[in-house]
């Protein structure tokens, strides 16, 4: 069967990229497929209780052949679900058998093929599947006769019911989410209170950076609890209800506005300097249009779903895009502290610049720990974290961002007796030495 290894790069790669990605916007999709040649299309994954079921309804479905056999067998062509757990198997089945279609695996939840449509022009089929079976589920379409094309139209439905009989549309493993980012909401919504109490005890010290902290604090507030709503209304109804638009637009703010300040605190503006130099805002001009694009691709993903011929594209300009940011942030810090070094040898202020490097260097070690942390740590909790507790890679997040807050605002709040203001003359010879140390090295 000529599609085969086409089959196993797809299952392979659409299973790997998508164990990590964070849950769809809406758990009732409805979709259109058109001239569709794929041997495999993954729609979405879900985690099922022992209460889940799924629900699969095609229409208007046209099967083209430009094979030397008009009328492909119905059978050939179907869905069906697939755990991870049996995936391998699947794998080794199509290895010791090239021409093995996936639908007659033991391994694999048949849900039905074509040959259970209503006869054309109007085939259609519409059923309700119970999972008896806890797990988590990928919804699977396989295409076993060559050299077809697929059209259809395809509204899938995923939840789990309640103990009350209520449908919980959310996976398993993220239905605590709302109450999650409400939980965080209002640690912000705190944060962002005790910060404007801060600024306006210390209004002779305040700088502009700082009321541009105080925005991100806001914005980060609005974006989860536009979060929390709009995983409670997918949660009851399956959709967002407008929230998730909502939710895009303050990310997306949010995003662009953690980064600027992240460069900007790095530069020292509005602290050691009132403007910024020409590289400076090259980073700028380089970060904001790429994380404009990475939002982008992330609303793409989320409002889309594997199914769509382009989505491991998206992917892998998102993945891109945020790792350019996130190197191109880190300059500024490095650029800053390379500076302080250079004046430190020639203005006779050696204290005031020790303090100002150390608080630099402890600044670049928290970047770089927030972001591999955000990064790194995370990816690989929603990888082997079991599907009933992926919400907990989304807890360790938000509390890593939260304490990266707390940090960083803590190290720059507006404070007369702050490091980038603290001169001791005592310890000018001690801090000369300790300036011609290498310990400030990166």
């Amino acid at each position: 069967m000529t599609k085969t290894p086409l089959t196993v790069a797809a299952l392979l790669l659409f299973l790997l990229i998508s164990s990590a990605l964070p849950p769809s916007t809406a758990e009732i999709k409805s979709l259109v497929i058109s001239d569709d040649a794929r041997p495999m299309i993954l729609f979405e994954k879900f985690g099922f209780t022992h209460t889940g079921h799924v629900t699969v309804s095609v229409s208007s479905v046209s099967v083209v052949s430009t094979s030397p056999d008009p009328n492909p067998d119905p059978s050939r062509l179907g869905f069906f679900l697939l755990s991870e757990e049996s995936l391998l198997q699947v794998l080794l089945e199509i290895q010791q058998n090239p021409r093995f279609c996936v639908l007659d695996s033991h391994y694999v939840t048949h849900l039905f093929t074509f040959r259970d449509l209503s006869p054309p022009p109007n085939s259609r089929f519409n059923h309700s599947y119970p999972v008896t079976s806890p797990n988590e589920y990928s919804l699977f379409f396989a295409n076993c006769a060559p050299e077809t094309k697929i059209s259809m139209a395809v509204r899938t439905e995923m939840y789990n019911k309640d103990p009350n009989g209520s449908k919980d549309y959310l996976p398993a493993g993220a239905t605590q989410l709302p109450s999650l980012y409400s939980f965080f909401f209002l640690c912000y919504a705190t944060f962002l209170g005790y910060w404007g109490y801060t600024c306006y005890t210390n209004k002779r010290v305040v700088h502009r950076i700082h009321l541009l902290m105080a925005g991100l604090l806001l914005i980060k507030s609005l974006n989860l609890i536009c979060a929390a709503e709009d995983k409670h209304y997918v949660k009851i109804t399956g959709t967002p209800h407008g929230w998730d638009i909502l939710f895009y637009i303050f990310q997306f703010i949010r995003v662009v506005l953690l980064f600027t300040v992240i460069i900007l605190i790095g530069t020292g503006w509005s602290f050691l300097k009132p403007f910024l130099q020409e590289k400076e805002k090259n980073v700028l001009m380089i970060v904001i249009p790429l994380q404009v694009l990475a939002n982008i691709a992330s609303i793409v993903i989320g409002e889309t779903g594997p199914f769509i011929k382009d989505w491991v594209t998206w992917n892998q300009v998102f993945l891109l895009v945020d790792i350019i940011c996130c190197c191109a942030i880190i300059f500024p810090i490095v650029w800053s502290i390379r500076a302080l070094r250079e004046t430190s040898k020639t203005d006779g202020k050696a204290a005031k610049n020790l303090s100002k490097l150390t608080l630099f260097r402890q600044f670049y070690i928290v970047v770089i720990g927030y972001l591999y942390f955000t990064r790194i740590v995370v990816f690989a909790l929603k990888t082997i974290a079991a599907y009933k507790y992926q919400w907990v890679s989304f807890a360790a997040e938000e509390i890593v961002s939260l304490v990266f807050y707390v940090i960083m605002f803590y190290m720059f709040r507006p404070e007369e007796k702050n490091e980038y203001f603290a001169v001791d003359d005592d310890e000018e010879e001690a801090a000369a030495i300790a300036l011609r140390d290498d310990e400030f090295e990166l």
